[in-house]
């Protein structure tokens, strides 16, 4: 397999990781997180990987990352704006500053990769963009409300920048997990009852990465997982007031 040029953003978190255990060893891996210790204590043995500790919501930082990037490696060909977190409460005990942070990691960085980045890959007429959103983002539910709406966004934006990449030959595809069991959760859901009440539902790491590096470099629209949350988002956009009492009265785990 000819090498790619692949960067992952959040390479510290648990599906990171897995996408880059199931990564042939012939791609040129450039992993983002920021805690370079963390990175070089998952990734120091690989070969063909460079490390990199980056404030993924400093504009001016992020920029000249790019840059550098682009000098030592003349290409990008994937970019996974992975990095991401939440937590579940109800709105009002959200404060201003959490709900900044939460936007500026999920949303905003992922708009600024994706720009600095599909820019480029636009003109050589190559390259595919991967954003890890959230079913969240296609089904709302209670005490998520922030981070439901930073997912809400990036699909939203994507399915823009699709259309404004398509003609260019660089590919956009949403991810829309459920309930993956990684440490996303430790903040989310310090008790762990939340993650116990959506067993059936939950996702394995290693499962989500698989069906990712399947689909890298091939015109996806979007990857929605598991079936079954896939199948109650179409029962949502068809009956949605339906869905809003199944998920207010019956199907509330949080």
């Amino acid at each position: 397999m000819a090498e790619r040029v692949i960067l992952i953003t959040g390479a510290s978190g648990g599906l990171a990781q897995a996408i880059v255990k199931k990564l042939p060893s012939s791609d040129q891996l450039i992993l983002l997180g920021r805690d370079e210790k963390k990175l070089e204590k998952l990734y120091g043995k690989r070969a063909k990987t460079a490390l990199y500790s980056c404030n993924i919501t400093d504009e001016k930082e992020v920029e000249e990352l790019v840059e550098q990037l682009y000098q030592r490696f003349g290409r990008i060909d994937i970019l996974i704006n992975n990095a991401g977190f939440g937590s579940f409460k109800t709105y009002e005990n959200y404060t201003d500053a959490e709900i900044r942070d939460m936007f500026a990691v999920n949303t905003f960085a992922v708009m600024l990769f994706s720009r600095l980045i599909g820019e480029k890959m636009a003109k050589t007429g190559h390259g595919h963009i991967v954003n890890i959103a959230s079913m969240a983002g296609l089904m709302a539910t209670s005490k998520a409300s922030v981070y439901a709406a930073s997912k809400f966004a990036v699909i939203g934006f994507s399915n823009s920048l699709r259309l404004e990449l398509a003609d260019k030959k660089v590919y956009v595809t949403t991810v829309n997990p459920g309930p993956i069991s990684t440490g996303f959760f430790d903040t989310a859901d310090p008790s762990g009852n939340y993650l116990k009440s959506v067993g059936r539902f939950t996702l394995s790491p290693e499962k989500v990465a698989d069906k990712i590096i399947t689909n890298l470099g091939k015109n996806k629209r979007e990857i929605n997982l598991p079936p079954l949350l896939n199948a109650a988002h179409k029962a949502y956009t068809l009956f949605p007031k339906t869905a809003d009492f199944l998920s207010r009265k019956v199907f509330n785990f949080k």
